[in-house]
């Protein structure tokens, strides 16, 4: 029973934990005119660069997440160095720690011969968690500026299969993508 009762508020913090992706952008660019995009190298950097999740696996799950939304989104991918947009991903790992509290007991009410109750104490939890935050940025391949960024975070599983953490990649990138091309606001 007790156990329901723990994993309850972790449910509601996980779902509380996916946000809605940080957009920003040039107002002035149009892109529409934007066809085709390459990697700008190193395509995915850390930060910290000791990330416990930095390595090649989780660059290729990154890299495949963004190449296959960009391509949804009528983009193609250019062989040589005269793309349109230079790609550029960021991957950020943070620690977290959140607390809740529960409270039993005192109950009191009253009845028409008086006060009754019983006695109250409070339960304080505390748990530690990952969030990994995927950032993505476009660079315009004339004039090397940024016309296009979105991030997204999401809370990263402790025990995780290779094809979960794909999935995780491919549904945090659908996210932060979802925002581009801009729409007029």
């Amino acid at each position: 029973m007790l156990y329901r009762l723990l994993l309850a508020p972790l449910f509601v913090l996980l779902a509380a934990c996916q946000s809605t992706p940080e957009l920003d952008y040039d107002t002035t660019r149009d892109f529409a005119a934007y066809r085709t995009w390459s990697w700008q190298e190193p395509a995915v950097r850390y930060h910290p660069e000791q990330s416990p999740l930095n390595s090649d696996l989780t660059e290729q799950r990154i890299r495949e997440a963004v190449a296959q939304q960009l391509e949804q989104r009528g983009l193609r991918q250019a062989s040589g160095a005269q793309a349109d947009l230079r790609v550029q991903a960021w991957f950020s790992v943070e620690r977290r720690q959140d607390s809740y509290t529960t409270y039993y007991g005192g109950m009191f009410m009253g009845y028409p011969g008086g006060w009754w109750g019983g006695p109250s104490y409070a339960q304080t939890n505390t748990y530690d968690y990952r969030v990994g935050i995927l950032q993505v940025d476009l660079i315009d391949g004339r004039d090397g500026r940024l016309v296009w960024r979105a991030s997204d975070e999401q809370v990263v599983p402790r025990r995780q299969s290779p094809s979960e953490r794909a999935e995780l990649a491919r549904e945090t990138a659908a996210r932060v993508l979802g925002q581009y091309p801009p729409r007029a606001r």
